[in-house]
């Protein structure tokens, strides 16, 4: 084989390595399949003092979830729901366009149940829950894509139809003014509230430390490419 043939073999080789090594990072970078869960016994259009519960799944090994941030969606008001059940030592908090339960960190790698009892539910055929989990070491999840196939999408509650004759209850006192707040579904929200900050960051589902190995990959491997082709040049002259 010429020398010409080999430097030509040694590249390709080098060509098949940069694109296997990018595709390993790409694919140990990538978000881990957990997710929010919501469910209810009493899942149904306009139902009264419902009952429902979420599991927010841990994705980590060395830190717990300290708190997580639900806002609630249209026709639930903060002032109609209340806590259940959670995590030994969480608290409850009504927000202006949600709650926030947190507390002492759970053990690492365990997830986080808790529960909370809705006055009414309102005439719709599903429920989103946008949801901010974070962790002990900082680190928050968001779970807040109404695509269900998305990366990471909100926990959704789906509704049966309502029973004959089931009306919606008069608004709570506070309800009117917890709506001026909350964002409609088609109004965007406001820039103080976490879930608004986390929607407008686009990581394209990588982190930055996963871009900057992929990048240095592939200058290292093109590096050794180059100088490869330009020895093998100098020593056929």
């Amino acid at each position: 084989m010429s020398r010409l043939s080999t430097t030509r073999a040694t590249v390709r080789r080098l060509s098949i390595a940069i694109a296997v090594t990018a595709s390993a990072v790409l694919l140990t970078a990538s978000p881990a399949a957990a997710h929010v869960e919501v469910e209810s016994g009493k899942a149904q259009a306009l139902a009264e003092n419902v009952e429902v519960s979420f599991d927010a799944e841990s994705e980590s090994s060395t830190a717990g979830i300290t708190e997580i941030r639900v806002v609630l969606p249209e026709g639930i008001a903060p002032a109609d729901v209340a806590y259940g059940e959670g995590p030994k030592g969480w608290k409850f908090t009504a927000n202006g366009d949600g709650y926030t339960v947190k507390g002492p960190a759970v053990k690492a790698g365990v997830n986080a149940e808790y529960s909370v009892v809705v006055k009414q539910l309102p005439d719709a055929k599903e429920l989103a829950f946008k949801t901010l989990q974070t962790y002990s070491d900082g680190r928050t999840d968001r779970w807040i894509e109404l695509d269900e196939s998305g990366e990471q999408p909100a926990p959704v509650l789906k509704l049966t139809a309502a029973a004959a004759g089931a009306k919606a209850a008069s608004p709570t006192p506070s309800e009117t003014a917890s709506q001026s707040v909350s964002p409609s579904a088609e109004e965007p929200e406001p820039s103080s509230s976490p879930v608004a900050e986390a929607e407008t960051k686009d990581d394209g589902g990588l982190s930055a430390g996963a871009w900057i190995g992929i990048g240095a990959v592939v200058v290292v491997a093109a590096g050794g490419a180059f100088y490869l082709v330009r020895r093998r040049g100098a020593t056929s002259v």
